[in-house]
């Protein structure tokens, strides 16, 4: 069925914008000159499907078609055995929620968390070592048209999200330095620690809610990678372009997406010929 596409086909930017922004309102006018301004550099959009998923949806698309290798942190050793470390630190992880088992307590899954890492680590490998461009783009299109496989991969980014928290919230508690975003992370009512985060936030990203711009962050961090997000709604002000996060380290590599309002992703597609000289 069309409308379960996660990632729709590409289409003409400017055209998209046209039959999205018709109207004479200042914030159609603001949405045409962001569109135009994203058209300097990339010539399509693709369209990610809305289901609260989309900004992993988005970032793990573009991150694995632009693949050329396994990031470091995939490759380590003891990256499978992320769920059975933490759980023998952190007894409270059992209350982590799955979004293909609701109820399903996490002692019995941390298992099934360690299938998902391998699985990330798999996809990424394959589609990493495919050469040809136009292959590529077509692995990552049958990737993210297996429903199952598809949430069993944001599962393991939430996982590594939690696993990121809980790095950043150690290293303040014995006084190292961490990025100002994981004071803004530590500083909600909400999740004023890692326990309250997972329970407050990652078990209902995918169900009652997306991800927060500050999660965006942790994203970033999680996968080591620059999320340059264009936001049409701040199309002329200094938050048009933001970055995630926005001190990146030098050798991150960086996908970027298209926001209209901060709750839904799209991505852009095809760099135009001028800009990648």
């Amino acid at each position: 069925t069309a409308h379960k596409l996660s990632v729709s086909p590409e289409m003409d930017i400017m055209e998209y914008c046209r039959k999205e922004w018709r109207g004479n309102t200042p914030v159609a006018k603001r949405m045409r000159k962001g569109y135009e301004a994203v058209a300097q550099k990339f010539a399509s959009i693709r369209r990610i499907r809305g289901d609260n998923f989309c900004a992993f949806r988005a970032t793990l698309f573009q991150a694995l078609s632009q693949a050329t290798q396994l990031p470091r942190w995939l490759q380590s050793e003891d990256f499978t055995m992320l769920p059975e470390n933490l759980l023998s630190k952190y007894d409270w992880i059992k209350q982590w929620q799955l979004k293909q088992k609701p109820g399903k307590k996490m002692g019995e899954i941390s298992d099934e968390i360690k299938e998902y890492l391998i699985l990330l680590r798999k996809k990424w490998k394959n589609i990493s070592e495919i050469k040809d461009p136009l292959e590529k783009q077509e692995a990552c299109d049958i990737l993210f048209k297996n429903e199952e496989e598809e949430y069993s991969l944001y599962e393991a980014l939430k996982f590594l999200m939690l696993n990121t928290a809980i790095e950043l919230y150690n290293a303040d508690k014995s006084g190292r330095r961490v990025p100002v975003f994981s004071w803004l992370l530590f500083a909600r009512d909400t999740s004023s620690n890692p326990y309250q985060l997972m329970h407050n936030h990652l078990n209902h990203i995918g169900h009652s809610g997306g991800l927060e711009q500050v999660e965006m962050f942790l994203l970033a961090y999680a996968l080591q990678y620059t999320i340059q997000v264009y936001r049409l709604y701040k199309y002329s002000t200094d938050e048009f372009i933001t970055l995630y996060p926005n001190d990146p380290e030098e050798d991150w590599p960086v996908v970027t997406l298209i926001t209209e309002d901060d709750r839904h992703y799209n991505i852009p597609v095809r760099m135009c010929q001028e800009t990648m000289l």
